[in-house]
């Protein structure tokens, strides 16, 4: 255990960032904690800003990891608004704006990502939005509005969330995407059901287009031409088209970066006194046996944690896998394991898939590689048990109701 005179910098104010700090201290650590925060806000969690925030169910208060009092009683040094802008690992210093300089023994980056920006004329209007941080969530409570016309650009997850709160807040809602809603995540067979809901709940799909321009009027938005030269009438543009690891840090500094900050199981990167988390880290994952970044809550909520253990010495191997939830109208969901659109076989469905009630596995060899449970609960367990066994398993027990998952 590194004893009280150690310096712990801590660079990204998120949800990893928070939980790490909160793991140091848990742990015994009762060196210094500096926490360095880009945002003026304290740190917050992502999820709430396309769902019950967005939506108006969950108050903003609800988004926060901690009271804002937490860092104090913890004496955790939390610096809002104050981004690190480089990195000298030979001196074992983080520089802060303005040039100062600030000793660490050990440092975790927890920088997380960025969205993309839509690069076409007219993205720079009034009225065109992105959902990344809590002040665009804040932005955008005040125009999804009744009878309000939005586009959203993207056929993910935020998009796809957000054109759920839009049209239960009473907005008439397009959504643009040049594939179909979430098949490059989960593949045709299961993404067809998420088309299916939303076009059910009156959302128009523009499947196969791209955005040309963003048309003006006074400076705003007032519609969107389509790359077949269709125009869509819109007073919101809600761009929706991923996220870039922030990177820059790193790379400057002479870290191993690849699509993230490269990690070992420890969450350990190429520095041996720099670790790095979240969405920024791209990890050897030692139960799936490759690398991967996953930009879920889920891998910042444990993998801040584990990062600071790994930090503290102790033995590390990160191997939780990976998960996330949606909700999107009365549809709720998890999903468990890794596996995307071109490493799986086939996927088998247990239960009413036409009621959305069921639970879906992707196969590959036989063995279960990633889950989904559909408004169904209490079955993330089973599910992470039959990726991990690496078993094969019958399709037919599988796909059978009557067969209980434990069974398996």
């Amino acid at each position: 255990m590194p004893d009280e005179d150690s310096r712990f910098v801590i660079v990204g104010g998120g949800l990893a960032g928070a939980k790490a700090a909160e793991t140091l201290r848990a742990e015994g650590f009762t060196g210094e904690i500096v926490l360095l925060a880009e945002e003026f806000e304290r740190p917050y969690e992502r999820p709430p800003l396309s769902k019950g925030y967005l939506l108006g169910t969950d108050e903003r208060d609800k988004a926060f990891v901690h009271p804002r009092e937490w860092y104090s009683e913890q004496r955790i040094d939390l610096q809002t608004a104050t981004p690190a802008t480089a990195l000298h690992p030979a001196e074992h210093q983080v520089e802060l704006p303005g040039g100062q300089r600030l000793d660490y023994d050990k440092l975790l980056l927890v920088t997380g990502a960025r969205a993309r920006r839509l690069d076409v004329p007219g993205a720079g209007l009034r009225g065109v939005h992105y959902l990344r941080r809590i002040e665009e969530a804040d932005m955008l409570r005040e125009v999804l509005v009744d009878g309000a016309r939005v586009v959203v650009v993207g056929g993910g997850w935020i998009g796809l969330e957000v054109a759920a709160a839009a049209r239960q807040r009473g907005a008439a809602v397009t959504v643009v995407t040049p594939r179909p809603p979430l098949e490059s995540v989960l593949g045709p067979e299961v993404a067809e059901v998420f088309a299916d809901l939303h076009t059910e709940h009156g959302v128009r799909l523009r499947v196969g287009h791209g955005v040309e321009t963003i048309s003006p009027a006074d400076g705003r938005v007032a519609g969107v031409v389509l790359d077949n030269g269709d125009a869509v009438d819109a007073e919101v543009v809600v761009v929706g088209i991923g996220v870039t690891p922030a990177t820059e840090l790193a790379e400057a500094a002479g870290l191993e970066v690849d699509d993230g900050v490269l990690v070992n199981a420890a969450l350990r990167t190429s520095d041996p006194d720099i670790h790095a988390a979240g969405d920024v880290a791209n990890a050897a994952h030692p139960l799936l046996h490759q690398r991967i970044r996953i930009e879920h809550w889920a891998n910042a909520l444990h993998g801040g944690p584990a990062a600071a253990r790994s930090m503290l010495g102790q033995q590390v191997s990160y191997d939780r896998l990976p998960y996330f939830f949606s909700d999107q109208y009365d549809l709720g969901m998890e999903y468990t394991g890794h596996a995307p659109p071109g490493t799986y076989d086939h996927v088998v469905f247990r239960g009413d898939v036409p009621g959305r009630e069921f639970l879906a596995f992707w196969m590959a060899d036989g063995r279960v590689r990633a889950g989904m449970n559909v408004n169904i609960w209490d079955v993330t367990d089973d599910i992470q048990r039959l990726i991990r066994s690496g078993r094969p398993i019958d399709d037919i027990r599988l796909g059978d109701p009557r067969v209980p998952l434990a069974d398996l």
